[in-house]
């Protein structure tokens, strides 16, 4: 049986058996007990490359494990090496390592050269590496003759030291004769070449012992270089020297050192390409000259640079990018500046890689007949070159075993015997580098063994994990069991976690977790078994904290620690101060629960811990101590600061000015800083801006500005209690104008049609123009092509569309911000794309592979990424559900839809239709939008389980019998082959009979019970099924009749007269109950039935209702007294109507009007909108109804109070109603609100029904 530990863990399930756990065959990287047969594996060796010392012996290591023990030996430069021939060179005992003994006689370069190790035995035999043994050089310099050097202040120097080539390559560094290390800088560093790169020269350069120095550090020896003599001298001191010392002098440039924009001293040119090793650091250098000194920037084109691996060293001149991959590949830009301009340099990386492992082979061990692989699979680039050795032979010519077979990576066994034993070499190599693996395939046949010590003791603190440790061997690979108590019962609880190696781990351990645990390792070549021991343990708690305090100073303080622990565990309480030790003073004394400090200082406060410590556990409680003054004083009143005052602009310069200015009271508070704010009076009046802060001793601050602003500055101070008011505002200042210092950022090249391309960018504001008349220049070309740059000028926008443009090319932009006075430095380049186009291929080849009755996956072949014609965003599915023509007219098709993102070729349709028939197409995506469709592809889904039948009644009950009625499932998924109908009765106690089982014909829909028991309450479980299996079920309940004069069931024929009995459920302390919304002259049945413990007991009885009477509201028109009413109303309104129409030609105003005149009340009064004057009833607003009490307010609406007159009241307009006869109904349809005259919203009439039914 092949074997393998799986890193996995395996869970216990509840059960009545044993815990077994059944790992896999394989065993990866397996450790064979050393008493057991095994190949030779390789312990310990030398590095690949072996730098050694020639000052001392050389020992090249190769230790062995194996049983039997293995043999070794070596080859050197691919031959034997045999070591008795050489008497310099022995072999430890028991050991591969040799030792040369070069300190007596001999030379170390005598034994340079490739060593290997080889170690056999019975079983196989392991190689080591290809081991490079060479001795360390730290050779000397030349003898050279160095002249000085005189150049003029601000030129640029190179002071080469050119090392000796040593090894492994010395250190590089430059000091004085002092052995001082020479101050470096921005302007002044070495190169990674060991060069001293001088940006521009001063005065104070000038010195006689410029000293290179290598250190090796392999043989701690350090040379040097002759001392290189620098003299920096003005041009009256250069014109002297030359005409004195022309002979016998070197002189650097004979242009003095005037301002110059940068150029760069390393490397050369504007390109240069830069490979390296995977895993590596990338080191990337520019140093740059000019004058004033140039600063370097980083940007790495078509990306960013790492967060979390890039570093920048000696001043930002060297990159360094840790770690470096394939993803690292690429453009990197390095960028010089000064005020004078800028220039950069492009470095092309390419990161190639040595081999490195994905799968490393794994030692295998098999029990004879079974099964295995050894699997070999590294990386690279280029792709290494995989080959296998047998013994450290090649196996294409090592002896033929049939038990194995090569495939590529990969060699498989099959029926392993005991003499398919051996070690197996993976060497994957390439140009780069290789790595070479030993594993080895052990045959054995071996009982199992525990390889625990036996009766080990744990100890847990409880409510922790606690872990059985139980190592096994065997082959096969044993099965292990754990058992609890002397008398081996077998866990079974689901609180136990079995590991792969054999661990038992209890995650929460409790007091009952005590006890004796068994582990029992089986094979079918016997059994093993072994007991450890667990204790649970009581956590250790502080059941008295110490407690804050605050205590005067020289008074004494008291801190209490109570602990409690578990009797078996002592613990050790130890306190701390700050998380430090406690003064060594007598002042501090600890007694048993408690610390003591007396005569407290200010220096004792701050916080105290207690830490109590056992050998499982340990707890800790802090509290902070404050010291106070001892007898309060009165307290001096702290504040903020006042405001500075007095400011005052000095010195002023084209970018700089001074400021001083005046503090003001600290307020008993020291000022700690002054914080300077600006406002820009041209651009943002009103705004203020940080400017910079300064110590709170100074009072005055040299002030960087910027061109082309009209700077006030002010003045805050702070100390520890906060910030003052602003200072007043100085007087103002405007710096003289300069060409942009920076470019536009958040440069983007996007498309928007198939045909352009959208440039846009972030403007400068005002501040950042550095002038009048800001503009940009927008450069462009194509990425791939060879074409010039096309650059246009544009105003103060921030977008800029190119026409004409190829659909989907990658463009190189930049952007450009330039004033009246100059041009920025020149931007970098950034990429983008013209816009996208909807795709031209449709997707190719659509499978689709039914999965089950619900699921499917579709397959399809991925289009040409040309004919994508935009950023490829993934594929589309349309799919849907198919119809008959009759149902494609009746309603639209819905088509449901799945994206699936990037450039995948298959997905997964959940959510399908059993027993369905499907079509779908498939789409490509771009951000324009969806492709041609594929061709239509349909499919077919099995049957599945149906859902639960639509209803089911139970009628007709009678005293023995029920009737079923049921409708068929909505989905029957399939084609239904019969029903399952399950029942049960329930008695009185709601406790469940026999359950009885009824298969019913699928083509049924209703079904009669007979013998059933009478006055019984059933259960009943109904559902339906198909050939795949049954589908959800309905449940119901119902009650057989007490007896045949029982509750009449509704007749299926409703219009034979018969009616449903209506049912009322009456409060069980009633002993009346009134019957409402009968018919007159019509016969009942009724029915009075209780149900208890003993079942359901009812009576009944038959009676009939009197005769119809006449509706007094159909016969109130028909009244006498009724109508002599209606006539004196009628009679009423038109005696007012004749005085209202004599009234109006009088004057047209009402007494009423005249008596609110002779008050003048000005609530009553209304006031007219137009005048002002008060108004009056006029001709003019006789067509405004009046309500009875209203009055008229001021914006002469008119609402409706609440009158018992209103004829909305009697339903008039939309809230009225009329009988079918035309009598009116609207006074008892229950309406209780009025609404508002003035809206137009109308409350929906009640129904003529639901007023009649008001009288029930």
């Amino acid at each position: 049986m092949q074997l393998k530990i799986m890193p996995k863990k395996k869970h216990f399930s509840a059960g009545r058996v044993p815990l077994i756990l059944f790992l896999c065959q394989m065993i990866s990287a397996l450790d064979v007990p050393l008493d057991l047969v095994q190949p030779p594996t390789i312990t310990q060796q030398s590095p690949k490359d072996y730098i050694i010392d020639p000052r001392e012996n050389i020992v090249i290591q190769c230790e062995a494990k194996g049983k039997p023990p293995p043999s070794f030996s070596w080859t050197r430069n691919g031959t034997h090496f045999d070591i008795d021939k050489d008497p310099l060179v022995t072999m430890k005992p028991g050991s591969g390592t040799l030792v040369i003994n070069i300190m007596s006689e001999g030379k170390a370069e005598t034994y340079e050269g490739v060593y290997q190790c080889t170690a056999r035995n019975e079983r196989g035999a392991a190689i080591s590496n290809n081991i490079v043994v060479r001795p360390s050089r730290s050779p000397l310099w030349t003898k050279e003759r160095l002249e000085s050097i005189i150049l003029h202040n601000g030129q640029s120097l190179v002071l080469p030291c050119r090392p000796p080539i040593g090894l492994p390559p010395a250190i590089i560094f430059w000091m004085d004769n002092s052995f001082q290390r020479l101050p470096q800088s921005e302007r002044v560093s070495q190169g990674l070449n060991g060069d001293l790169y001088f940006s521009n020269v001063l005065p104070e350069d000038t010195r006689e012992d410029y000293i290179c120095y290598a250190r090796f550090n392999h043989t701690q020896t350090i040379q040097q270089k002759q001392p290189i003599s620098l003299k920096v001298i003005s041009v009256d001191e250069l014109n002297d020297t030359i005409a004195a010392n022309l002979s016998d002098t070197e002189f650097y440039g004979a242009k003095p050192g005037k301002e110059r924009p940068p150029t760069f001293l390393t490397p050369q040119g504007t390109e240069s390409r830069k490979e390296e090793l995977r895993g590596n650091v990338l080191s990337l250098e520019c140093i740059a000259e000019g004058l004033p000194t140039p600063i370097i920037y980083w940007i790495k084109e078509d990306g960013t640079l790492p967060v979390n691996r890039t570093f920048y060293q000696n001043f930002k001149k060297t990159l360094q990018i840790t770690q470096v991959s394939e993803a690292d590949s690429g453009n990197y830009q390095c960028i010089a500046k000064n005020t004078l301009g800028a220039v950069h340099h492009t470095i092309s990386v390419t990161v190639k890689a040595a081999p490195y492992w994905i799968s490393a082979p794994q030692n295998l061990v098999l029990s004879p007949g079974e099964n295995g692989t050894l699997i070999c699979r590294a990386n690279g680039n280029p792709k290494p070159r995989i080959g296998w050795l047998t013994n450290g032979v090649p196996v294409e010519i090592a002896p033929d075993d049939p038990s194995r077979k090569i495939d590529g990576d990969t060699i498989i066994f099959s029926n392993v015997q005991e003499r398919s034993s051996a070690v197996y070499q993976c060497n994957a190599s390439n140009e780069y580098g290789y790595l070479l693996a030993n594993a080895f395939v052990n045959v054995l046949a071996e009982p199992p063994r525990i390889l625990t010590s036996a009766n080990i003791l744990y100890q847990v603190i409880a409510n922790r994990p606690a872990l059985l440790d139980c190592a096994f061997f065997g082959s096969p690979l044993p099965t292990i069991e754990w058992f609890k108590g002397t008398k081996g019962s077998a866990l079974h609880e689901d609180i136990y976690v079995l590991h792969d190696n054999g661990t038992l781990e209890i995650p929460v351990a409790q007091k009952d977790s005590t006890g004796t645990y068994t582990c029992v390792a089986r094979n079918k070549l016997g059994m093993a078994k072994n007991e450890v021991h667990l204790e649970i343990k009581d956590p250790t708690r502080i059941i008295k904290q110490p407690e804050y305090a605050v205590v005067q100073r020289g008074s004494k303080v008291s801190f209490e620690c109570k602990v409690k622990h578990d009797d078996t565990l002592i613990p050790t309480i130890m306190w701390l101060k700050d998380n430090g030790e406690l003064p060594n003073d007598e002042r501090f004394s600890v007694d048993k629960d408690h610390l003591v400090v007396t005569d407290v200082s200010d220096d004792d406060g701050g916080m105290y811990t207690c830490a109590a410590n056992t050998t499982l556990d340990s707890v800790s409680a802090s509290a902070v101590l404050r010291v106070v003054a001892p007898t309060p004083t009165p307290a001096p009143i702290y504040d903020v600061p006042n405001p500075p005052f007095d400011l005052e602009l000095t010195n002023q310069l084209d970018k700089g000015v001074q400021l001083s200015w005046t503090p003001g009271d600290d307020n008993n508070s020291p000022i700690t800083k002054f914080i300077i704010e600006y406002e820009d009076a041209m651009h943002e009046a009103g705004i203020w801006h940080h400017q910079t802060e300064v110590s709170g001793t100074q009072t005055t601050a040299q002030l960087t500005l910027s061109p082309y602003v009209n700077y006030s500055f002010r003045v805050m101070a702070e100390n520890s209690i906060g910030r003052s008011v602003p200072s007043e505002a100085s007087e103002q200042y405007l710096t003289k104008a300069a060409e942009p210092d920076q470019n536009p950022t958040a440069v983007e090249g996007l498309g928007t049609e198939p045909d352009n391309l959208v440039i846009t960018w972030k403007p400068l504001n005002g501040f950042e123009s550095n002038g009048p008349g800001l503009q940009y220049k927008v450069s462009w070309r194509q990425k791939d092509g060879d074409d010039e740059w096309t650059s246009v000028v544009v105003a103060n926008v921030s977008k800029y569309i190119v026409s004409g443009t190829p659909t989907f090319v990658p463009y190189l932009i930049k952007v450009q911000a330039l004033n009246d006075v100059g041009f920025a430095p020149e931007p970098a380049a950034v990429m983008g794309h013209s816009g996208e186009d909807l795709p031209m291929v449709a997707p190719g080849n659509v499978r689709v592979n039914v999965v089950n009755s619900t699921l499917a996956e579709v397959h399809w072949d991925p289009v040409p990424l040309k004919s994508v014609r935009g950023h490829l965003q993934g594929y589309r599915i349309y799919y849907w559900k198919a119809q008959s023509s009759s149902k494609r007219n009746r309603r639209h098709i819905e088509k449901k839809i799945l994206t699936f993102q990037g450039n995948k070729t298959h997905g997964m349709l959940p959510g399908l239709q059993p027993y369905s028939h499907y079509v779908l197409n498939v789409r490509v995506v771009n951000g324009k939008g969806e492709g041609p469709a594929s061709t239509d592809r349909g499919f077919h889904t099995p049957e599945g389980v149906p859902s639960a039948p639509s209803s089911l009644k139970i009628v007709n009950p009678t005293l023995d019998s029920l009737t079923l009625e049921w409708d068929p499932p909505s989905h029957p998924n399939g084609v239904l082959t019969e029903y399952t109908l399950r029942y049960q009765p329930i008695n009185s106690t709601h406790e469940l009979g026999p359950l009885v089982d009824l298969k019913i014909p699928a083509n049924k829909t209703r079904w009669t019970l007979n013998h059933l028991n009478f006055s019984t309450r059933y259960k009943f479980y109904f559902y339906a099924q198909t050939s795949v299996g049954s589908g959800s079920q309905i449940t119901e309940e119902a009650i057989t009749t007490v007896d045949e004069a029982g509750i009449l069931p509704p007749d299926v024929g409703a219009g034979k007269g018969k009616e449903e009995w209506r049912k009322e459920i009456v409060n069980d302390s009633r002993s009346f109950f009134g019957l409402k919304g009968l018919m007159p002259g019509t016969a009942y049945k009724v029915r009075v039935g209780a149900e208890g413990d003993s079942g359901f007991v009812s009576s009944e009885d038959v009676f009939e209702t009197g005769p119809a009477m006449a509706s007094r509201q159909v016969d109130i028109a028909t009244q006498g007294w009724f109508i002599g009413l209606m006539c004196a109303v009628a009679l009423l309104i038109l005696i007012l109507l004749i005085v209202c129409f004599i009234r109006r030609n009088k004057g047209g105003k009402y007494p009423v009007k005249e008596k609110e005149d002779a008050h003048a009340d000005p609530e009553i009064q209304p006031m007219k909108e137009d005048d002002g004057t008060f108004g009056e009833y006029s001709d003019a607003e006789d067509h405004k109804p009046l309500k009875k009490g209203s009055r008229t307010p001021s914006d002469r609406t008119v609402k409706k109070e609440d009158s018992d007159d209103s004829l909305v009241d009697y339903g008039e307009g939309v809230n009225g109603q009329f009988n079918e006869d035309g009598s009116f109904i609207g006074q008892y349809s229950g309406k209780k609100e009025k609404e508002p005259a003035e809206g137009n919203e109308s409350s929906e009439a009640p129904s003529p029904v639901n007023a009649m039914n008001s009288f029930v």
